[in-house]
């Protein structure tokens, strides 16, 4: 009988070492072997604790971890994984070695505010944290010397509860950075590195923490540090926290605090990439070195225009910061002081009219001014973009404002859910060593059209598969979220949603705008819809509206209204507390993504590229990324490429659109069975949304901007919005 040998005390040793260097660095929540490895340490603790590699190895004592890795054969998978990784710490080749081997000495620096990088380090608020988080993990796979800076919110962005009257309410949770995949950055002593940033009538003392995001670094900044006065410590407290006041100085302690940061490490990047406005006061502080060095403020200005790039992510207008004269001066006051310029001037840079004094300061406007180059997310938020801001370039037609756009994308490893990965790592590892390689490709997803590859048999037990698996997530979450719970809630929830009816999947922040209860609008039709029993229809959302945003929270509470006290019931569901999890379960299961902007307010939207590589459809308005992605055969476009003037007036013909297409199109398609029961012209549309799925990637996203603004170009075309 051939039986393995157990490990050696080195072995056993080497591979305990391995795991915790691993659980350190983000790069296992995209790969599916490591993730199996911490699941099997602790089915349960990798469930309750978030799905977090450090937390496990916690849970686990070191005894016990040792002992496990005696086991031969899950010594050789731990043994495998970790292979995979130092491969991939140590490539030999990579596309930015190739094409940007510049930036390897002088990184990106790339800030944010928020990242949504794992659910388990929950300091991101929404799509643009999540978006920041897989710019870094694309950076990473591609090579490119990166660096992002952002904030350590040591309680992260709200846990969301509902109460007796279907009201949101939110309470938050102390992250201990002892269970969390970060490490606290030391200087060569082992003492915290520090620096100082002069806020308000205080000096603020900075510490960083070190997020490994694969290749790449995520600096956090943290001033919870016992010398700072207590409202210091509390402006890296929550995510968005507090009011004006507080923001300010947020965002104060981002930019200026950011580049002090990097310029203590040694990190002198050729780029800083501002990722919305709120980390524009890092330009001020490269004019202040610039200044201090003893340059003229017009060089110093000059020239730290040339070192900025900028993107901005809402047409909103309530999404760019504003703020007072008086509250700039309060919070700047001693950073004033080493500018050595007058509040007037200073207000001049973040002014349309600069000599307007009644004209708050806008960080929108700090980050343009300060930018060799800008860019919207989408081609159809270029375009509002340019319009909202014509005023700052009046000598300029529209069409020549000089700001592009680049359309966002996702990390697809990071959002494939695991049985997806599973599936594609068992059928392509055999052919493909390098099989995460090429399933990034768009090679491999024009090969989704060949029924030879795959045929319409496997496709519909994929989806089966993934929407069985939601909704058995969601009658989990949903026995959780009852208050009390008796034995036969069990066998209630057990048999709660239909695993054979087109499911319909909402999930987002609940901003107004998104209209989350417009399909609703026709209710009655609706109930008819859903309660056909020949062919069911039922619908799945989850979200989180901001704590200040009681109309958002009242498009929540009709939401949860509908689900429990009116025909609806049973074929609606809410899903409280919404992560990255919860999207990651809800883009994978449903199989139809509804969007509903009033457009053109969606500036790009990135879940319903999720749903894509999962087999979804995307119902949505012909907003942000999806007019760019449809083509008739991928989807369904609720309405034309166009909208009316009055806002009223397009709820009311979007509401008519959504019903026409769900009830004229969506149902009957997807209802439509062969004499296998097999819906065939439905999966042609699968395979046409999967293969869709290569043009809206962060892998092609990031080369873009490597190749478009990273880079200084020869010419200034594309200041002059030659890009559309």
């Amino acid at each position: 009988m051939d039986l393995k040998k157990p490990s050696s005390p080195e072995t056993v040793t080497e591979l305990a070492q391995g795991l915790n260097r691993l659980a350190y660095n983000l790069w296992w929540t995209w790969d599916q072997g490591a993730q199996d490895i911490f699941a099997q340490l602790s089915p349960r603790g990798w469930q309750n604790l978030f799905h977090n590699a450090v937390a496990v190895l916690r849970e686990v004592s070191d005894y016990e971890l040792r002992v496990r890795l005696l086991d031969p054969d899950f010594a050789a998978q731990v043994r495998q994984v970790l292979d995979a990784f130092d491969a991939y710490m140590k490539p030999s080749k990579t596309w930015a070695a190739k094409h940007a081997p510049e930036f390897s000495r002088r990184p990106v620096a790339y800030f944010c505010a928020e990242f949504g990088l794992h659910e388990c380090l929950p300091i991101a608020a929404g799509g643009l944290g999540v978006l920041a988080g897989d710019h870094l993990k694309s950076a990473s796979d591609l090579g490119l010397g990166l660096v992002g800076v952002s904030l350590f919110y040591r309680e992260g962005y709200f846990q969301q509860a509902i109460d007796a009257n279907n009201w949101q309410t939110e309470y938050y949770s102390l992250l201990n950075p002892r269970h969390l995949p970060i490490e606290p950055v030391l200087d060569p002593k082992g003492e915290p590195v520090t620096v100082t940033v002069r806020i308000a009538m205080s000096v603020a003392r900075v510490r960083a923490w070190r997020v490994n995001v694969g290749r790449v670094t995520l600096y956090l900044l943290d001033t919870n540090l016992p010398e700072n006065e207590p409202f210091i410590r509390d402006l890296t407290r929550r995510v968005y926290g507090g009011d004006s006041s507080v923001r300010i100085m947020q965002e104060i302690l981002l930019g200026v605090g950011g580049v002090r940061m990097l310029r203590a490490l040694g990190i002198m990047p050729s780029v800083f990439h501002m990722n919305e406005g709120h980390s524009a006061f890092l330009t001020l502080e490269l004019v202040r070195e610039k200044l201090a060095a003893g340059q003229p403020l017009d060089q110093a200005v000059a020239q730290t225009r040339e070192e900025c790039v900028f993107t901005t992510h809402t047409p909103v207008e309530a999404g760019h910061d504003r703020f007072s004269k008086d509250l700039l001066c309060y919070a700047g006051h001693l950073f004033l002081e080493e500018l050595r310029l007058e509040p007037d001037r200073l207000m001049s840079f973040g002014r349309v009219r600069p000599e307007d004094p009644h004209e708050p300061f806008c960080m929108t406007v700090l980050a343009l001014k300060m930018s060799r180059a800008a860019n919207a997310v989408s081609e159809l938020h270029g375009r509002v973009t340019r319009h909202m801001w014509h005023a700052l370039y009046p000598d300029l037609p529209v069409d020549k404002v000089p700001i592009g756009h680049i359309t966002n994308g996702i990390h697809l490893m990071g959002w494939m859910k695991g049985t997806l990965r599973t599936y594609w790592r068992r059928r392509l590892s055999e052919h493909h060593h390098h099989w995460e390689h090429y399933i990034n490709s768009p090679e491999f997803w024009e090969r989704i059209l060949d029924p030879s590859f795959i045929s319409d048999e496997e496709l519909w037990a994929l989806r089966y598969k993934l929407r069985r698996e939601l909704i058995e997530f969601t009658r989990r979450r949903l026995l959780l979220q009852q208050h009390h719970v008796t034995q036969s809630d069990f066998i209630t929830f057990d048999h709660l949603l239909n695993p054979d009816a087109l499911t319909i999947g909402f999930a987002r922040r609940f901003a107004t705008y998104k209209r989350a209860p417009l399909v609703f609008q026709r209710f009655d039709d609706i109930v008819r819809l859903v309660k056909d029993t020949a062919r069911p229809v039922q619908f799945i959302f989850a979200g989180k509206a901001h704590p200040r945003d009681d109309e958002g929270k009242r498009f929540i509470q009709h939401i949860i209204h509908l689900s429990k006290y009116s025909e609806l019931k049973g074929h609606l569901v809410f899903i409280e507390n919404y992560d990255i999890h919860v999207a990651r379960q809800m883009v994978s299961g449903c199989d139809v993504w509804l969007n509903t902007p009033r457009r053109p307010l969606e500036a790009s939207g990135t879940s319903g590229m999720k749903a894509l590589c999962h087999g979804g459809l995307n119902l949505s308005i012909m907003d942000g990324w999806w007019r760019e992605a449809y083509d008739g055969t991928n989807g369904f476009a609720i309405g034309p490429d166009a909208h009316p003037d009055s806002v009223e007036e397009q709820d009311r013909v979007d509401a008519e659109n959504l019903y026409r297409v769900l009830s004229e199109e969506v149902i009957p398609l997807f209802y439509q069975r062969d004499a296998q029961g097999i819906p065939r012209q439905w999966i042609q549309r699968m395979r046409r949304s999967m293969a869709t799925v290569a043009r809206f990637t962060t892998d092609r996203m990031v080369r873009e901007y490597v190749e478009r603004y990273y880079r200084r170009p020869g010419s200034c075309a594309h200041q002059a919005g030659l890009d559309e």
